[in-house]
C-alpha cells in the first residue's frame, strides 16, 4: 500500500502519537520523514506549503496539505470508514469530536489546572459505565484521550513516591485475559496391556549406506468436517451482507432475505444461552465478554453467524442471541472457542415453531425480550 502522505513531527508530542494510532488502527501507511524543529520549518519549500512554520503538518500523496493535530487525525479517520473511529452514525461522530476537546493545562497554570481535575472527574464518571468513550470500539475520541493523558501523568499529574515504586511503569498487555472454564475432571483410563515389541526388520545390504530419514509420512492435517458437508444453496456471505444493508423487519429486509434463501439442510439456526447468568455485573461488561467470545469464534467465521445481546439491566441480566451456522450439529462451529462450553445450545426450528421464529427475529432485530427483561446491548458475529 503507497502512502497516504507524509507527516512532519516531533515523535514526543501527544498530537503525533494520536495521528500514528490512527493510522495503526486504520490499515494507512503514513511517511515520517527526517525533520529537525527549529530548522526544517523555517526553510522556503517548507514555509511553502505550510505557512504557518507549525507541526504536525501533512502532506497528503493527493497534493492536499494540513496542519494542527486533531484535523489531521479527523482527515486520516476519514479516509477509513470502515474502522469506526469516527463512530458509526453523525451523533457518534459529533461526540467523538466532543472527547477531542477535553481541556489540557497550559497558559495559566493554576486556572487550567482546576479545569483539568474537572474534566478527569467527567472521564472517569463517563469511563465507570463503559469501556470506550464513544460506543463499543476504539474511536478517535480513545486516541486522543489517551494521548493526551500520557502528557498529563508526565508533566501535571501529582505522583505519590512510596507507591510508584510499588506499583512501577505502566505496562500494555497483547490482549485482555479472558474467561476460560476449569476443565472437566476426567476419569482415570485404566492401565494400557503392555504392548508386544516386535523386532524390526533388518534393512536389505543395498540400503546400509543410505542415510536415515522418516520413512514414515506425516499423518494429513485433519479436515474440518464442515468441510466435508454437500455444497449448499445458501451463501452465508450474501447473508452477512443483506443483514448488514438492509433493515431487519418489514418489506425487502434482511429477514424477508433470510426466509426467502435459507437452506435447511446445509445450515441451522441454534439459541444460545449464557450459563452463569448469576457472575454477570455491568451491562458494558457482559457485552465485551460477548465480544470476546466473538473473537475466539474467529477460525469458523465462513462458518457462522451470530447476533447476541445482554437483556436487562447492571446486576441483573443476561446474555442470549442466536446463531446460525454451518450443518446440523453446533459444536463443530463453535468448540474452537475455549469457553464454548459456558453456553447452552438449543436448536431452534424458525419455519415451524412460532415461538422459536419470534425469538430468533427479536434477536436479529436487538428488540429481543425473555422474561420481562429487554435487550440493553449486543454484538454481531459477521
Amino acid at each position: 500500500m503507497a502512502p497516504v502522505g507524509k507527516l512532519y513531527c516531533v515523535s514526543t508530542m501527544s498530537q503525533t502519537k494520536a495521528i500514528r494510532s490512527v493510522c495503526a488502527l486504520a490499515g494507512l501507511e503514513l511517511e515520517i520523514p527526517e525533520y529537525q524543529h527549529f530548522s526544517d520549518n523555517q526553510k522556503p519549500e517548507f514555509l511553502a506549503k505550510f505557512p504557518h512554520g507549525k507541526i504536525p503538518a501533512f502532506e497528503g500523496a493527493n497534493g492536499f496539505n494540513l496542519t494542527e493535530g486533531a484535523p489531521i487525525a479527523r482527515y486520516l479517520a476519514g479516509l477509513a470508514p470502515n474502522s469506526g473511529l469516527l463512530g458509526s452514525t453523525p451523533e457518534d461522530a459529533a461526540v467523538v469530536d466532543q472527547w477531542n476537546f477535553l481541556p489540557y493545562s497550559k497558559g495559566i497554570h493554576t486556572a487550567l489546572a482546576e479545569r483539568q481535575l474537572r474534566s478527569l472527574i467527567t472521564l472517569e464518571t463517563h469511563l465507570s459505565t463503559r469501556t470506550f468513550l464513544v460506543g463499543d470500539r476504539i474511536t478517535l475520541a480513545d486516541i486522543t484521550t489517551a494521548a493526551v493523558l500520557q502528557r498529563v501523568v508526565s508533566v501535571t499529574a501529582d505522583a505519590d513516591p512510596k507507591l510508584e515504586a510499588i506499583f512501577g511503569p505502566t505496562e500494555y498487555t497483547e490482549k485482555a485475559l479472558q474467561y476460560v472454564p476449569p476443565k472437566k475432571e476426567k476419569a482415570p483410563a485404566p492401565p494400557a496391556a503392555p504392548k508386544e515389541k516386535k523386532e524390526k526388520p533388518k534393512k536389505a545390504a543395498e540400503d546400509d549406506d543410505e542415510d536415515d530419514g522418516n520413512l514414515v509420512p506425516e499423518e494429513p492435517k485433519e479436515k474440518n468436517p464442515l468441510e466435508l458437508l454437500p455444497k449448499s444453496t445458501f451463501n452465508l456471505e450474501d447473508w452477512k451482507r443483506a443483514y448488514s444493508n438492509k433493515d431487519t423487519r418489514g418489506a425487502d429486509g434482511s429477514l424477508e432475505w433470510f426466509y426467502a434463501n435459507f437452506d435447511k439442510e446445509g445450515f441451522s439456526v441454534w439459541r444460545v444461552d449464557f450459563k452463569y447468568n448469576e457472575e454477570l455485573t455491568q451491562v458494558f461488561m457482559s457485552s465485551n465478554q460477548i465480544g470476546g467470545f466473538f473473537n475466539r469464534l474467529e477460525a469458523s467465521r465462513k462458518y457462522l453467524f451470530g447476533s447476541v445481546g445482554v437483556l436487562g439491566q447492571a446486576n441483573a441480566s443476561i446474555i442470549s442471541g442466536v446463531l446460525i451456522l454451518r450443518g446440523q450439529d453446533s459444536k463443530a462451529a463453535v468448540d474452537c472457542a475455549p469457553d464454548f462450553e459456558s453456553y447452552e445450545y438449543t436448536k431452534l426450528d424458525v419455519f415451524g415453531n412460532q415461538q422459536d421464529k419470534a425469538f430468533f427475529e427479536g434477536a436479529l432485530a436487538w428488540d429481543l425480550e425473555v422474561d420481562g427483561k429487554k435487550w440493553a446491548d449486543g454484538k454481531n458475529f459477521k
